[in-house]
């Protein structure tokens, strides 16, 4: 048994997990061969949901979702996701992939999941998603293709690509960026890397690297220290001369080296030197992006053959990648794939080609690439021509001839089962397709069964060899000719075929005594032979058919016979065949049957595709298709084809038709997603709905809306023509009426599968309390600076229209700081520049009659804060000083995150950061330098930012510098204290009446004696107490008479317990005869205190 395998791989689908009940994914059914089972049939079919292709951006998400019925399964299902063909995913779960599944009891569903996170343009490719159960098995096919943005960006510089690098990507970057000499340029790297001393002679050193284009110029810059040096430039160490392309500047102390029109030879190392020193640079030629001028073309092949896909680049010795699948190819031990250059041409040869091989292969080069398909046949040996038998005469030639489809298919002859060999008779050639076998001198052990067998194939085809003997027998009498044929007759058995262009041959047995004459006619055509009646047409054509009639005549007698011959041919090519209607990586052709059939009915046709830019045209079917309309598929979308066609009957292939029209395929796009019903009165009702998630190449035109009453089938458009709004209005329907509404979106191949709402909607107009809808936003305080806008946006809900109203705070808002817009749906709170003031809470009320809803809103302007307050400093010690401060007045309406403390020198007034985001109010700055007298301030720091004016301190730190610490002697503290000590005592006086007296004693003791106590019991109107320089005294002043008696005056001191005791006597004397005398004494005591 031969088996014969097709393989159908899906072109790919921007739909990644379609609704199951809005669209059903289209089977991917291998074609069927009446002649073999195809490897689709060992598929139990056990997805309910197949992966799709899909498409997504770098650093999107995307996700795969197959779904497995799990009634008819025993236990659950086992599913694996593969990349390419053997690479299992499950080891790959983590950051950019997650694998999930979950089961569905309710509906006995599997769901399996593959999130690809954060896509890369690598995760591009083919992948496999296998399910199992037991003894069931059932797969899927999906591509995955990553869409690279193309960023306008500045130039990038490689060398400094190459030095922040990690060496595991320097071939990487070599390939992107067209670098060749990659050893090279790492050798010239390391040099780079290393530091240069200061160089007196050169102010300005030239740049570590330089980096140009091909063709474009360059300028490297130096500055030297003294104008009148002389600067050498020299090129991998030899001296640059001037020269058209190497141009030398001067100008003040700048030295300028010029290359016009930069090549490949420029790459290299330049040294600029002056004297002794020298500075050095790298200059990198970049090759501009290399593009695929001519570009892969699509192959169909047969097993075991040799592929060879080949393009041409713009460059000559560019560096290309290959790609199969996604996958890059290189070369392997069993040298599968060889990779060829030859000037700009590229090939990628492929020997002995499997099923496996079947694919796209993929050229990249870093300005460009190209895609091509390979499809892999099983070989299928066609027989154009089989042996025919064959019966001759004695010493005739013998000729066996066969035509087959494959030129390169050898064979081997066989006479009953018996190899034949060559020798002098019997002739073996293989001239193309055509085999023969040539017997000459034809003897009767020649006779007999003849098979021809293709080398590698299961089939023969034989023939039979008749030897005719003729004998004479003499017989004295006449007989009349005879004729003996077995297809005399203008009947369809007796006819003879003949495939135009062979040899015909009518060898008719006669007999007849003596030899009859044999006359051929046909028409008014008429040849004669004697003895024999052979006729022989070299290169039969179609005019040669007809009724031949063949006459035998001598004197006994004639006879007759008619032989009908037919010339059979190819057909005549088909007209150029029409399609009718193309989809996303498909089109359905069709074509009228040939004019002419060749003289035999056509068994089928044979169909062949190719891009409109190529020349390869690619055999889309081997067997005979029977039928005129013809679906081709595994199409890529956006890409112009043409379709031409060929017939076929029993003799062979015709020419091919004329190829058809060029169409490019395009896809309706997927349905329109979210219908639903915006709005609803009692005669209108508002649709909206989304774009369609796969729209495909081809622009989207609009969309048609349609409505039907529940029950019928006559759906009624909306309005004439499409929209290319997301909704619409429809007015002027029945009210009360049960009605179904549809949209579909509309691109040149036609509608999409329609949108339909989940059951159909009364027109009747429906009341609604009132409802806010605060967003989730500003359901907690909303925080804005200080200027600016404030625009909030809050949707509800009412039927009729509510009437809304705003207070802040309780009170009405001010319409000149505040602007308020409102619509059926929301209300808008809009503030163009805000301010402090403008914090608060918001209430917002939607009212329809009595009913009513409200909500809040808070609103928070924040600011940058003041400075802080009171920066001290507290303490200084070492390298080290403390400060304080206070927390500012205005803390900008929010919290205050931290501080930031800076220091400066008061020589040079320079600030420096110390702390950042500090949060305390109390600081010990560290680490300052001895000698120097520091200054420092703060600034507050909220959500907002840092405060526009920091707190200075008012007093400055000084760093002592260290030195000796003088100890002095301890001693021991000498007592000097004395006891108070009369030195001289008071003495007794006489006084005369009205005048001041003055009485006074001394003294001493340790320490100083500090109070006097005068007793004078309460008579201090009269006398005061005085001490002065160790004396103490009384001072008594009366200008009249002392009423007093005669008294005692005490005088107390006391130091430390110790007392010192002093006596007066006052005498009182008359005056004038005034007043007589008295006499009094005074006691004055010294005490310690």
């Amino acid at each position: 048994k031969i088996f014969f395998f097709i393989v159908a791989v899906k072109g790919p689908q921007k739909a990644v997990s379609p609704d199951p009940a809005v669209a059903e994914p289209k089977s991917e059914e291998p074609k069927e061969t009446p002649s073999a089972p195809t490897e689709s049939s060992d598929l139990t079919g056990l997805f309910t949901e197949k992966p799709q292709s899909g498409e997504v951006n770098v650093g999107e998400n995307i996700t795969f979702v197959a779904r497995v019925c799990g009634e008819s399964l025993l236990k659950k299902p086992t599913v694996k996701w593969f990349k390419g063909k053997w690479m299992d995913l499950a080891s790959k779960s983590g950051k950019h992939l997650q694998l999930k599944e979950h089961y569905d009891r309710n509906t006995k569903v599997y769901t399996f999941e593959m999130h690809i996170i954060a896509a890369k343009g690598n995760f591009a490719g083919a992948y496999r998603c296998e399910v199992s159960s037991k003894d069931k098995f059932d797969s899927c096919n999906f591509d995955l293709a990553v869409a690279v943005h193309v960023s306008t960006e500045s130039e990038v510089d490689v060398w400094e690509i190459l030095q922040k690098a990690s060496p595991s990507e320097y071939e990487k970057i070599a390939f992107q960026h067209g670098i060749t000499d990659l050893r090279g340029m790492l050798k010239r790297l390391k040099k780079m890397k290393k530091e240069e001393k200061k160089s007196a002679a050169f102010l300005r050193k030239l740049d570590p690297a330089y980096q140009v284009e091909k063709g474009h110029k360059i300028k490297m810059q130096i500055e030297v220290a003294n104008p009148d040096a002389e600067v050498k430039w020299l090129k991998n160490g030899q001296e640059i001369h001037l020269t058209g392309r190497y141009i030398f500047e001067s100008v003040g102390n700048k030295r300028f080296l010029t290359i016009n029109n930069c090549t490949l030879a420029d790459d290299a190392a330049y040294t600029c030197m002056i004297g002794e020193e020298k500075t050095i640079t790298e200059l990198f030629v970049k090759e501009p992006p290399v593009l695929i001028v001519r570009n892969l073309e699509d192959q169909m092949v047969m097993k075991g053959e040799r592929v060879e896909f080949e393009c041409e680049v713009s460059e000559e010795g560019a560096q290309v990648k290959w790609e199969k699948d996604g996958v890059e190819l290189t070369r392997d031990e069993s040298f599968k794939y060889r990779f060829k250059k030859d000037g700009c041409k590229h090939v990628l040869i492929i020997n002995d080609v499997t099923k496996e091989d079947c694919g796209h292969y993929r050229v990249k080069t870093n300005g460009g690439q190209s895609l091509a398909e390979l499809m892999v046949q099983e070989k299928q040996l066609e027989v154009y021509q089989s042996i025919a038998d064959l019966t001759v005469k004695a010493k005739d030639q013998a000729v066996f001839k066969c035509e087959v489809s494959d030129e390169n298919v050898k064979g081997i002859w066989y006479k009953n089962g018996v190899e034949v060999k060559a020798d002098a008779r019997t002739h073996i050639t293989h001239i193309g397709r055509i085999h023969k076998l040539t017997i000459d001198d034809v003897k009767p052990e020649d006779e007999g069964d003849y098979t021809f067998v293709p080398e590698g194939y299961a089939f023969n085809l034989s023939a039979k060899l008749n030897f005719l003997e003729v004998k004479i027998d003499f017989v004295p009498r006449q007989d009349p000719p005879k004729i003996h044929l077995d297809c005399m007759g203008r009947t369809a058995e007796s006819t003879i075929l003949v495939v135009a262009g062979n040899k015909l041959r009518l060898d008719v047995p006669i007999t007849g005594d003596p030899a009859p004459i044999v006359v051929w006619t046909k028409g008014e055509k008429v040849g004669s032979t004697k003895g024999h009646c052979i006729f022989t047409i070299e290169g039969a054509e179609r005019q040669d058919e007809g009724v031949y009639s063949v006459i035998v005549r001598n004197p006994a007698g004639e006879d007759t016979a008619d032989i009908n011959v037919k010339v059979v041919d190819v057909p005549d090519p088909p007209e150029a065949p029409r399609i009718l209607s193309v989809g996303e990586d498909s089109c359905i052709v069709q074509w009228d049957p040939p004019l002419f059939d060749g003289g035999q009915p056509v068994i089928g046709y044979v169909l062949e595709r190719k891009k409109k830019k190529s020349y390869r045209w690619m055999r889309l079917n081997f067997d005979p298709y029977k039928e005129t309309t013809y679906e081709a598929k595994r199409m890529i979308e956006g890409v112009a084809y043409e379709m031409r066609v060929y017939a076929v009957n029993a003799i062979g292939m015709s020419r091919p038709s004329a190829a058809s029209q060029p169409f490019v395929p395009v896809a309706p796009t997927s349905e329109p997603t979210g219908l639903c019903v915006e709005d609803i009165s009692d005669t209108t009702i508002s649709l909206k709905w989304r774009a369609p998630e796969r729209i495909g190449s081809a622009e989207l035109e609009g969309y048609g809306v349609e409505y039907c009453k529940e029950g019928s089938d006559e759906w009624i458009p909306a309005f004439k023509g499409l929209t290319e709004r997301t909704s619409v209005i429809i007015r002027d329907l029945p009210t009360g009426e049960k009605m179904q509404f549809r949209v579909r979106a509309y691109n040149m191949a036609g509608p999409s599968p329609a949108a339909t709402l989940q059951q159909a909607v009364t027109i009747r107009e429906i009341m609604q309390r009132p409802k806010i809808w605060v967003p989730r936003n500003l359901r907690q305080t909303l925080i804005k600076k200080v200027g600016e806008m404030i625009n909030l946006v809050i949707p509800f809900q009412g039927k009729p229209r509510p009437q809304v109203t705003w207070t802040k705070n309780d009170e009405p808002l001010d319409p000149k700081q505040v602007s308020i817009r409102n619509s059926d749906t929301d209300t808008i709170l809009f503030i163009r520049r805000s301010e402090r003031k403008d914090s608060g809470k918001y209430d917002v009320q939607v009212q329809i009659e009595n009913v009513e809803d409200r909500a809040s809103v808070n609103i928070q302007i924040v600011d940058l804060p003041g400075p802080p307050q009171n920066l001290k400093v507290i303490d200084v010690w070492g390298f080290n000083v403390a400060l304080e401060w206070k927390p500012p007045k205005d803390n900008g309406n929010c919290d205050i995150t931290g501080y930031t403390i800076q220091k400066a020198d008061k020589k040079t007034m320079e600030w420096y950061t110390v702390f950042e985001q500090y949060r305390r109010t109390n600081c010990v700055v560290s680490d300052l330098i001895m000698g120097n007298e520091y200054v420092f301030r703060v600034y507050a720091i909220n959500m907002v930012g840092l405060s526009p004016e920091p707190c200075l301190s008012k007093d400055s730190a000084y760093i002592q510098k260290t030195g000796i610490v003088y100890k002095p002697p301890s001693y021991k503290e000498h007592d000097f204290s004395e006891a108070p000590k009369f030195t001289h005592p008071l003495v007794s006086r006489s006084v005369i009446a009205g005048y001041s007296a003055t009485l006074s004693c001394s003294v001493r003791g340790i320490p100083k004696v500090s109070t006097c106590d005068l007793n004078i019991k309460g008579h201090a109107l009269y006398c005061r107490a005085v001490t002065h320089l160790g004396k103490s005294g009384v001072i008594l002043f009366k200008n009249k008479r002392n009423p007093l008696r005669l008294q005692r005056l005490r005088c107390r001191e006391t130091h430390q317990s110790l007392r010192s005791h002093s006596c007066l006597n006052l005498l009182w004397r008359r005056v004038q005869g005034k007043m007589p005398v008295c006499a009094e004494t005074i006691d004055c005591i010294k005490t310690w205190t």
